[in-house]
């Protein structure tokens, strides 16, 4: 614990252990670590979460240290696909906020070291008791998009418009810069759904919550959905739009699959991309109508499937697609992307990968699952330009041919393209010496770093 002892501040950060926050969280940490290297930063999280964000031999910074917390399951608890995958957040949810106040204890005590500035998940509403308890800033992290965190901050304003009986195509039209968002769009939890189950009410009390924050940073760019910002800038000490982090923070590139090479052989924007993220697959019957598509077009395709290839696909698929199509298990996205020969992307919705097919300036094709999905394919689709929610939500044989041919075929599609364009030029701008992004994380520097108790 040396380094404790030498570090001029002692930073706290709380992870939020479940889908794709724990990464996201650290890759603002790291850049954290290099403007302050001075500090030391305790990264709190579930010892399961934690192996996977610090694998072994695979040492981030010498000035981040991970920390497990009790991840609220009973003793004996087995992992396995036949459970209610949603079992551990509850079991979780039920730990908290105790089971991270003994964490920072046993830390203190560890390390010798009181801490200076607590940095949480947003999620984690109760960050700003235990910053209070400690007299010390509370800096909240959302890794999502800043319309869903706008959606969560303003839970009870949406519930006043929005009738329990009114139908799910209602336009939010009472509320600047929602008029093609729908009732329905909204994440689950917000006007509709069961509120009483553990994630709804752990969102509505962040939402609640986070104007007690010294900042509020988000991994976005000023110039994607402008007018939201402004209403969060409004509503928060300080909102701080630090990103994409994508494309500041360089990681090492892992094509152990040759997907790279494999697209260097392919016209430019025709390859079709594949990714539901790292948490889903569609249901077999969608599974089986997007192979169907695949097999009768002619358009190549790339999937990076996390699935059992030889279990959830039709028989023979792979073999019989081979001359035109790519399955790996894994695939390196941000380069994909990046990669000419990519036409149109073909996923989930999920924030991150939006951000990346940003910055790669490539269209997108959705099939949203949760959470804030829904309104991210609605927001791309309707407001943003560059992109298709299928038709009835689902992936069907028709819907899902129209949405490929339409973005790969038609001139409206080739439009799509040049709006992405746009944004991508905005979001590199973003991260340029003296871009909003980057002012911005200097600011939120300054907050973390502060001698002084900000209230």
């Amino acid at each position: 614990m040396e380094k404790y002892k030498k570090a001029s501040k002692h930073i706290a950060v709380l992870a939020f252990p479940f889908g794709t926050h724990a990464a996201p969280l650290l890759s603002i940490i790291l850049r954290l670590s290099e403007a302050f290297p001075a500090a030391m930063f305790s990264f709190l999280c579930t010892e399961r979460s934690n192996s996977s964000t610090f694998p072994k031999g695979h040492q981030k910074h010498d000035s981040i240290k991970p920390f497990n917390v009790w991840d609220g399951l009973p003793e004996g608890y087995t992992h396995c696909l036949k459970r209610n995958p949603h079992e551990p957040v509850d079991y979780f949810l039920k730990a908290v906020p105790q089971n991270f106040k003994d964490a920072v204890d046993a830390l203190v005590a560890e390390t010798g070291r009181p801490i200076d500035c607590l940095i949480t998940d947003a999620f984690y509403y109760f960050g700003a008791a235990i910053a209070d308890e400690l007299k010390v800033p509370w800096v909240a992290l959302w890794t999502a998009s800043p319309r869903a965190l706008f959606s969560h901050a303003e839970t009870e304003f949406f519930r006043r418009h929005v009738g329990i009986n009114d139908p799910v195509d209602k336009p939010l039209d009472f509320l600047q810069g929602f008029a093609s968002i729908r009732v329905a769009d909204l994440p689950d939890g917000v006007v509709r759904g069961n509120f009483d189950a553990s994630v709804p009410v752990l969102l509505n009390k962040m939402g609640l919550t986070l104007p007690r924050a010294a900042a509020v940073a988000a991994n976005s760019y000023e110039d994607l959905d402008n007018a939201v910002v402004n209403m969060l800038k409004s509503r928060y000490k300080r909102f701080l739009n630090v990103g994409p982090s994508n494309l500041i923070s360089a990681c090492p590139v892992d094509d152990r699959h040759g997907c790279l090479d494999w697209l260097e052989s392919h016209e430019p924007a025709s390859v079709v991309y594949i990714s539901f993220g790292s948490v889903i697959t569609p249901p077999p019957h969608e599974i089986g109508a997007l192979t169907q598509v695949l097999e009768e077009s002619n358009f190549p395709f790339l999937w990076s499937f996390r699935g059992d290839v030889e279990k959830q696909l039709p028989p023979g698929f792979p073999k019989r697609t081979s001359s035109k199509g790519k399955i790996v298990p894994w695939a390196p996205q941000q380069k994909i992307l990046e990669h000419p020969s990519v036409g149109v992307f073909v996923s989930h919705g999920g924030w991150n990968s939006i951000l990346e097919s940003i910055s790669g300036g490539v269209p997108m094709v959705f099939r949203p699952f949760f959470g804030d999905q829904k309104l991210n394919t609605r927001t791309v689709e309707t407001i943003w330009g560059f992109g298709l929610g299928l038709e009835g939500g689902t992936l069907t044989k028709e819907a899902t041919t129209n949405a490929l041919n339409f973005i790969l075929s038609t001139e409206e599609g080739k439009k799509m393209r040049q709006k992405v364009e746009v944004q991508k030029e905005l979001a590199y701008k973003a991260v340029q010496p003296n871009g909003s992004s980057i002012e911005n994380f200097k600011t939120l520097v300054g907050v973390v770093t502060c001698h002084h108790y900000l209230p």
